[in-house]
């Protein structure tokens, strides 16, 4: 029986589940949003909601218990500068599970934990990733263009001395 036991147990020893799971947290609160597998998302739900309520709270020690716990400077600035900010009028039920589709080759079912309110904040990412594809295609499409001329302006500049060599027999 597994009278108050409690979490999960992942198939992991303990050192291993608990770097399994402050990388996710590390990332949810970085990346807003990650998919992995639901027994996973489960297990770091309660995690990623202890961290944001650090952030609420703000002060200096929840900023180094955060930063015990988190992998990154870059996650804890984040965490107390953005995330703590905007949940700060909600108490509890910051992150959604959403599942998706399966893994191929096991068949683990995959969802996305992710941060409520981060809708905004991925379409913007989606958007600067479309500019910076579009701008670099366009660079790409000018390059090959330019190389095309080049080659060209060549093979005319090749073909004029050799046409000049042929009439002066």
């Amino acid at each position: 029986m597994r009278h108050k036991v409690a979490g999960y147990k992942l198939g992991r020893n303990t050192a291993h589940r608990r770097s399994l799971l402050r990388n996710l947290v590390t990332s949810v609160i970085v990346e807003e949003r990650v998919e992995t597998s639901v027994p996973k998302a489960k297990a770091a739900r309660p995690l990623v909601e202890k961290m944001i309520t650090l952030g609420k709270r703000g002060d200096l020690a929840a900023r180094r218990l955060a930063a015990a716990y988190l992998m990154t400077d870059e996650a804890v600035v984040k965490l107390f500068d953005t995330i703590g900010p905007r949940f700060g009028d909600r108490n509890g039920g910051y992150t959604r599970i959403i599942r998706t589709a399966w893994n191929k080759g096991d068949g683990a079912d995959k969802a996305f934990l992710e941060l409520l309110g981060s809708e905004k904040v991925l379409d913007e990412k989606r958007e600067k990733r479309a500019e910076a594809r579009a701008k670099k295609a366009a660079e790409a499409k000018k390059a090959m263009e330019e190389a095309e001329a080049q080659a060209q302006a060549q093979a005319q500049a090749e073909a004029a001395p050799a046409e000049g060599g042929e009439k002066k027999e």
